[in-house]
């Protein structure tokens, strides 16, 4: 069996395509892997046994208009150079991860009367999902979504091996309490700015690893030194998993990949959604870890006093505990799932 696996642009598409595609391998299916060519793709797949195809194309919502007549032109040409490419590899089906990179390839493959898969990581449809899932066999889903589209099913987000690991939740009696503080591996500006200063009237002893986002070192490590706060800060951290394991509780952003990793190590979070994520998707990922209690929403726009308030309740009530007792495991079967529920579908 031969897959096209479709995924381009950020981590939070390629790491879960990645992991399906490694699920393909592992079983000895082959994989094609189409993606943009960024650098993060090319990092991602360096080491990967995929055949790895190209094409050009970028989103539609939110570019000028420029850009949109641009893209009238590439999704033809998208579309023909997949049709090339299903005939000469003889593909049998392909798995699209969001975003318009998914568009040509779903269309040459409904052409070509070939079955087209769909994930999408958020609780918010994006606009390529949104599009194609009329058209797929199976619209798998990271986290639930209100109106489910059309032959969905609630797989998870399917996430890297070590962040996959099943932990024990473990209650110590250290008096110290472990915060990993990340905005995304090119930081995020409210992170940096705002969280040393509303730890800064935290009452207890607290040991910070902060990922600030490169160029952005010694501002976050004088925030910290004037909070006299114990504080290491790195522009990335090349294991957040570890990270992750050592805290006792997370503050990040809620980009659906973030959370699902983080949730699948069994800590919780304090998220801060990005307030102009397309649809506002953050915000409900976020909302749908609140409501399996392993974790609290904090919303930019409520201020640096909401902040502060609720990260000296979780502290102080060690709800961070709670979160662990949370623990969340749907996504580490994820990848397993989607391909089990593909191959079934194939063989039929």
């Amino acid at each position: 069996m031969k897959i096209l696996v479709s995924a381009a642009k950020t981590g939070g598409h390629i790491f879960p395509a990645i992991a399906v595609a490694d699920e393909f391998k592992k079983s000895g299916h082959e994989v094609v892997f189409l993606g943009s060519g960024e650098k993060i793709e090319l990092n991602a797949i360096r080491e990967k046994d995929f055949n790895h195809q190209i094409i050009k194309m970028h989103g539609f919502r939110g570019k000028n208009i420029i850009s949109k007549f641009k893209l009238l032109f590439l999704i033809p040409l998208g579309i023909i150079n997949v049709i090339n490419l299903i005939r000469k590899e003889k593909i049998d089906a392909m798995i699209g991860f969001g975003g318009f990179i998914t568009v040509p390839p779903a269309i040459a493959f409904k052409i070509m009367k070939k079955p087209i898969f769909t994930h999408e990581q958020n609780s918010v449809q994006g606009s390529a999902n949104k599009l194609l899932s009329k058209h797929s066999a199976f619209n798998f889903l990271g986290f639930p979504i209100k109106n489910n589209p059309l032959n969905s099913i609630l797989s998870g987000n399917p996430i890297r091996d070590n962040f996959s690991k099943k932990p024990i939740p473990n209650h110590d009696s250290r008096n110290n309490i472990n915060i990993y503080v990340t905005g995304g591996s090119q930081g995020a500006k409210y992170i940096n700015s705002n969280i040393p200063k509303a730890l800064k009237s935290v009452n207890k002893k607290i040991n910070i690893k902060h990922q600030c986002g490169f160029g952005k070192l010694s501002d976050v490590k004088n925030s910290y030194l004037e909070a006299d706060i114990s504080a290491e800060v790195k522009e990335f951290y090349e294991s957040p998993q570890s990270a992750i394991e050592w805290s006792d509780f997370v503050i990040t952003r809620s980009g659906a990949l973030s959370i699902s990793e983080i949730s699948s190590m069994g800590k919780g979070m304090l998220m801060i959604p990005l307030p102009i994520s397309i649809d506002n998707h953050q915000l409900h990922n976020a909302m749908h870890i609140e409501d399996i209690g392993m974790g609290l929403v904090h919303n930019e726009k409520d201020g640096l006093k909401d902040l502060e308030s609720k990260l000296s309740k979780v502290i102080s009530e060690k709800t961070y505990n709670n979160w662990k007792d949370s623990m969340s495991l749907e996504h580490i079967n994820a990848a397993s799932l989607i391909f089990s529920k593909i191959i079934e579908y194939l063989n039929k």
